[in-house]
This record gives structure tokens, sequence and C-alpha cells, in this order.
């Protein structure tokens, strides 16, 4: 049985990531498959090997869902927001948002929900001192640091007029400010 190491190992192959994809809706057809790739049937049939011997495929040539399973329950629980992320004066709900977006003190994703992403660009304008003036490079490397989007979060931020752009300059123009 492949643990969770083994198994990005093994699927980030191209040719073995395309065999499992076909044995997770059915039985892998090696000759269409083949075909379908653009590869000699041997390569198909050598990924099929190899994913057989750590137990991902069966007999059928399908993919073993139990063993996928197990895989699944050994990947560690996702790592809550840091605690920098979380300070300031968040309601419950607003926290309970930012535990989701955010890992460590990474964005894992830009939410979609505007509401949602409104929680997301008050605490990353926090990063900004009000009063300051910035260039584009730096507001870059900053946003940089949460989200590698950092473009998007520069438009969100702008758009939801918690920054302000003029003559080539950013400045914090709005989210909570402490008191």
């Amino acid at each position: 049985m492949a643990d969770p190491t083994e198994f990005l190992r093994l699927a980030l192959d191209p040719v073995r990531l395309a065999v499992l994809g076909a044995a997770a809706v059915g039985s892998v057809d090696v000759d269409g498959l083949a075909r379908n790739l653009e590869v000699p049937v041997h390569r198909i049939e050598r990924a099929l090997g190899r994913l057989r011997a750590a137990g991902l495929i069966d007999d059928d040539l399908r993919l073993d869902a139990a063993v996928m399973r197990s895989i699944s329950e050994q990947l560690p629980e996702r790592a809550p927001a840091d605690d920098s992320v979380l300070e300031g004066e968040w309601s419950d709900a607003e926290r309970a948002i930012l535990t989701r977006f955010f890992e460590h003190d990474r964005l894992r994703q830009i939410p979609a929900h505007k509401g949602k992403r409104r929680v997301v660009l008050e605490r990353i304008v926090q990063e900004f001192e009000p009063g300051l003036r910035y260039d584009e490079r730096e507001v870059s490397r900053r946003l940089q640091l949460f989200h590698p989007d950092h473009a998007s979060l520069r438009r969100y931020l702008i758009d939801e007029e918690l920054m302000t752009r003029a003559d080539g300059s950013y400045w914090r123009s709005g989210g909570r400010f402490a008191t």
C-alpha cells in the first residue's frame, strides 16, 4: 500500500497520472489509452505495473478505492490560520472565514463570494500602514507573501476601496484602523 508521499511521487508522472485517471472511471483499456496519449503501449503497461505494485490498481485494472481512502486518511489535517492572521478585532463569523481561507499565514485561495473576500481583504490591508505611500513593486511583494496571485489581490483591494492608486503610488484608504 502506498503512503501519500509515494502516491504523489507516482502520480507526478503524466502517463501514470493518466492511467490513474482512466482506472478511476473503469477498467484501463491499454491500447485505447496509448492511442489517446500518443505513447507506445509499453509505456502504459510499465505505468500499470508500477501502479499495481504500489497497490493503487487492482487485478481488474481499476483504481482501488480502499487504498485511496487509506492514503487520504494518512494526510495531515489542514493547518489552522496562524495567530498573527487572527490578530485584531474580528467577529466570530469573520474569524471563521479567516480560519477557513488561511493556512498558517498564507491565503489558500481568494474567496469567490464577495462578502468572504471582503473579510480576507480587510485582513490583508492591515499589512499597509495608513498614511504611507507604496510603489507597485512593494505592494506586490507584500501581497505575494499571502498568495501568488498578487495582481488579483491588488485589484480587489482597489475595487473594494481599501487601497487607492494614483500616479504610480498606492496607499491604504480603508479598512479597520486601530484606535
